[in-house]
């Protein structure tokens, strides 16, 4: 039988440590461990650090590709994406690690190959604080459930399912099951299924994308799982949100919350309350 590959994506930005520190996990965890066929691809959108010579001198058996522009994350991702030839993708963030509990990544394809339905699949992704990074963890962020979110209702009443469904908190995160989004951080998705239905929408520069891909494959009936059995860590608020540049914080803030009214008019604008809580929830997020 012809061993089945796996492709392994990461778009990389200024982050030159992230990005060794990554591939160095990768390599010590999970590639040597692997029974599948690894291609490891990193797309370098036009950074002004040495991340491209860290590539070449270190791994130079990694496929590099040079944006000659900040494409952002969709676009970055499209590049590798469209020209993939292997049976599985993982998207991976370049500010992951990988530990001892990420070695069995094999057994989330494991669980694609003997399920057809599965299309995207995520392992449990832990900040460094050791707590559950949420956006591995999501529900369909209808408008309500996100006026919850913003409003932080949901930290008020963490127990209560009405105000949790954005991040399904009353789900047991413990155990395998079913969610309707996960991080474009860490996922893995049959690459078949990704060309049906087509690639990242490149409207979504950045965040929000990955829910927008999840909600394309549920809405040709494919599974998102969530797997706890497996762990990575994400560095996350290394930069963007949390970055202590002002400058830069508001951009990446811009990007954030303009990406729900992208997602919200793209999925919502045939709902009967589309037009009239629209400009109440761009209200919110202009005041956010």
């Amino acid at each position: 039988m012809e061993q089945k590959s796996l492709e392994i994506i990461l778009v990389s930005y200024n982050s030159s440590f992230w990005l060794k520190k990554t591939l160095n996990s990768l390599y010590k965890f999970f590639v040597p461990n692997s029974k599948y066929k690894i291609i490891i691809t990193v797309v370098d959108n036009a950074s002004s650090d040495d991340s491209v010579s860290v590539i070449e001198q270190n791994f130079p058996e990694i496929k590099l590709i040079k944006s000659d522009k900040n494409l952002g994350f969709s676009a970055g991702n499209n590049l590798a994406l469209k020209s993939s030839k292997s049976d599985y993708i993982m998207l991976l963030n370049s500010d992951t690690e990988l530990t001892e509990k990420s070695k069995n990544l094999d057994i989330l394809i494991d669980s694609m190959e003997q399920d057809s339905s599965i299309g995207i699949i995520t392992p449990k992704i832990l900040l460094t604080s050791e707590k559950l990074d949420m956006a591995c963890h999501r529900g369909e962020p209808s408008p309500l459930d996100c006026l919850f979110y913003f409003a932080k209702l949901e930290k008020l009443f963490p127990k209560i399912k009405f105000f949790t469904k954005y991040h399904l908190l009353h789900k047991d995160l413990n155990t395998i099951h079913d969610i309707d989004a996960c991080t474009g951080a860490c996922m893995i998705m049959k690459n078949n299924v990704l060309k049906e239905i087509g690639y990242f929408d490149e409207r979504f520069f950045m965040y929000s994308e990955d829910m927008d891909l999840c909600r394309s494959f549920r809405e040709k009936g494919y599974k998102i799982v969530y797997n706890p059995t497996v762990e990575i860590v994400h560095h996350k608020y290394k930069s963007g949100l949390q970055s202590t540049d002002k400058k830069t914080k508001k951009k990446i803030s811009k990007h954030f919350y303009n990406s729900f009214l992208i997602y919200y008019d793209k999925w919502y604008k045939d709902k009967f309350y589309y037009k009239i809580l629209r400009p109440f929830l761009s209200l919110i997020i202009k005041l956010m």
